[in-house]
């Protein structure tokens, strides 16, 4: 997968400039290289142990100012201050900096958080693990209107996830794999189900199923109900109808 930057379409130039000052360095954490992996890795922990401190210094006010009055404290510089400072501080981290919004000049961030947690697990969950803004992201990118940089890159997202075993909120895919269907998709799918790969059989056999039955919803239930009739049990670290 090709790293880098999906411009989402309508971005304002000073809102793609905004997040490209407080997020750009990001990218690093899907290079090829590990030396810049690593640069961004460093990064990363500087800007959230300044979030943290940020936000020690936010509570520290909120519990000083707070026998002023709810009225009051809202009126206090110091306290302001730090509140603005936090958020501030935080937009300049990850998981914590995606809160501004997952689309717009939003998306590339978005995207890359994605991709990080897809290509490189491991750091991402060493470093930045956050399942609930992963389902939330994932569940963002379900849609049909995305152009054509960003559908080529959901489409490998899934394709990287099928390929692998399954970690938390990776069913959620299936959202994003309905959302940008198509026969490029089917085809990568169908090659991954024809694979040695015992997980990409599973898994990517699942999803195709689905494609082929958009009425039937992506339950619990459904998988395993699939996975009993269609090939039981698969190799793997955990049971796969407990996903």
């Amino acid at each position: 997968m090709t790293s880098g930057a999906v411009t989402g379409a309508g971005s304002g130039g000073d809102e793609v400039d905004a997040w490209r000052e407080r997020l750009g360095w990001a990218f690093g954490l899907i290079a090829d290289d590990p030396a810049e992996r690593a640069a961004a890795l460093a990064h990363l922990a500087g800007a959230r142990a300044n979030t943290w401190a940020a936000l020690d210094r936010f509570n520290e006010l909120w519990q000083l100012t707070r026998p002023l009055g709810t009225e009051e404290q809202y009126q206090e510089q110091s306290f302001l201050r730090a509140h603005e400072v936090y958020i501030d501080i935080r937009g300049r981290s990850l998981p914590d900096g995606l809160w501004e919004g997952a689309d717009g000049p939003g998306l590339p961030y978005a995207l890359l958080f994605l991709e990080w947690e897809a290509r490189f697990p491991g750091e991402w969950t060493e470093h930045a693990k956050a399942w609930g803004t992963k389902q939330w992201l994932i569940r963002s990118m379900a849609a049909a209107d995305h152009d054509q940089p960003t559908r080529a890159k959901l489409t490998d997202l899934v394709e990287i996830v099928v390929r692998r075993a399954y970690r938390c909120k990776d069913r959620e895919y299936v959202r994003v794999a309905r959302a940008v269907d198509g026969e490029h998709l089917r085809h990568r799918l169908g090659e991954a189900a024809a694979s040695d790969n015992p997980w990409a059989r599973l898994h990517a056999g699942y999803v195709l199923w689905l494609l082929e039955r958009p009425e039937v919803p992506n339950t619990r239930h459904v998988w395993r109900t699939w996975v009993s009739e269609a090939s039981g049990k698969q190799p793997g670290s955990a049971d796969p109808r407990n996903h």
